[in-house]
């Protein structure tokens, strides 16, 4: 295998963009060379053309394996056009361009390298799972759809996300819990809306409630209160008929101390029972407590590649972990990969080549700390 930057480039060419997301080309590509580094593979199908992957080595019966995870689904290039091609894995001034540079098939790309290059080491050892993702983008279905599978997720003593972090260690992240709002009416012609009952005013009414909208929960000491913002709204289909279907979207970014189930109680109470309420998206939010004597090592082994040592801080978005941490005991979980999260989802996306080449020193002196050797 060639080195962290060039798997990145590979990795790039493959178009992976979510939808539809193709997936399952890359998942072979890295099983293959994971293969040939002594791993066990299995794939895992997730609709056509997607898979996601799950490699193991190692293991032994005194402490649980360390699991890296990783997604390799992209987000769409926006309406914005590109300066360089989004699919060629061009580098300069020490930076790769292309859609999923940061988010985050330098991630991938440098944990897989970190991993194979200590491979011969492993044997015997508690050993590493590493699982890569397909459908993340879209709210960590893939993930999901491994935590659903019997027997496709092992065991696991602590979790590694490596999403967007430039190398920086996060303790957590917020929840996101989204929400369609639905409101009903009565059509009649436009001319005569006395004849009907407006389902845009309704959705109206519950907007202005939402606006005031207090959390019932108290702050988490880390993240803060959780926040929510009305997205979207439609309602209607032409400008001369009374509208008797509206829908709101509801943004909710949740904290540890805001449970879901009370949210929507709350939200339903504030919005009023005549709004129909509908989730698409219920991932929790993930947080360890920073005085976890893994995490602490942890901040001891990146001090070198940041310069300092770190300080307890969480991620602004979701991750995998949502779905993975609770599946295994919901051990120590960080977030920590060398894209930089400010590029994530941006035209012109790029990664710093240095950080993901000591990236793979990073990951490799974590694997060595847990593995022992």
């Amino acid at each position: 295998m060639g080195s962290v930057i060039e798997l990145t480039k590979h990795l790039v060419q493959m178009n992976t963009i979510n939808p539809p997301g193709d997936e399952e080309a890359c998942a072979r590509f890295l099983g293959n060379i994971l293969e040939k580094a002594k791993f066990s593979v299995s794939l895992h199908p997730f609709g056509e053309k997607r898979a996601s992957l799950v490699a193991r080595i190692g293991g032994n019966s005194t402490k649980k394996p360390l699991c890296i995870t990783g997604h390799i689904d992209t987000v769409p290039l926006g309406a914005t056009a590109w300066t360089k091609d989004p699919f060629a894995g061009e580098t300069d001034a020490g930076r790769l361009f292309g859609r999923g540079t940061s988010d985050m098939k330098c991630g991938v790309a440098a944990f897989v390298t970190a991993a194979i290059e200590l491979s011969d080491r492993l044997s015997g050892t508690p050993g590493l799972e590493l699982v890569i993702t397909a459908g993340e983008e879209v709210g960590c279905q893939g993930a999901f759809d491994l935590v659903r599978q019997q027997g496709a997720l092992g065991r696991a003593g602590a979790v590694l996300v490596g999403e967007p972090t430039s190398n920086f260690p996060f303790v957590g992240h917020k929840g996101a819990y989204w929400l369609t709002a639905k409101t009903s009416g009565v059509t009649a012609h436009g001319s005569m809306p006395n004849l009907g009952e407006n389902a845009v005013y309704r959705a109206a009414k519950a907007i202005t409630a939402l606006e005031n909208f207090k959390f019932s929960n108290p702050p988490h000491e880390m993240m803060g209160q959780a926040t929510l913002n009305v997205g979207m709204v439609h309602g209607g289909l032409n400008i001369n008929s009374v509208p008797d279907e509206a829908a709101i979207s509801i943004d909710i970014r949740s904290v540890p101390t805001s449970k879901h189930k009370d949210v929507r109680d709350q939200l339903q109470k504030c919005m009023g029972h005549d709004v129909e309420l509908e989730t698409f998206i219920d991932l929790e939010s993930i947080y360890s407590e920073p005085d976890t004597p893994w995490i602490q090592t942890v901040f001891d082994l990146v001090q070198p590649y940041l310069g300092y040592r770190p300080e307890a801080k969480v991620a602004t978005y979701f991750t995998d972990a949502a779905a993975l941490t609770p599946a295994y005991g919901s051990p120590p979980t960080l977030i920590l990969g060398p894209g930089e999260a400010s590029m994530a989802h941006q035209t012109d996306e790029y990664c710093v080549l240095d950080r993901v080449e000591a990236s793979v020193d990073m990951y490799k002196d974590i694997i060595s700390d847990w593995c022992e050797i």
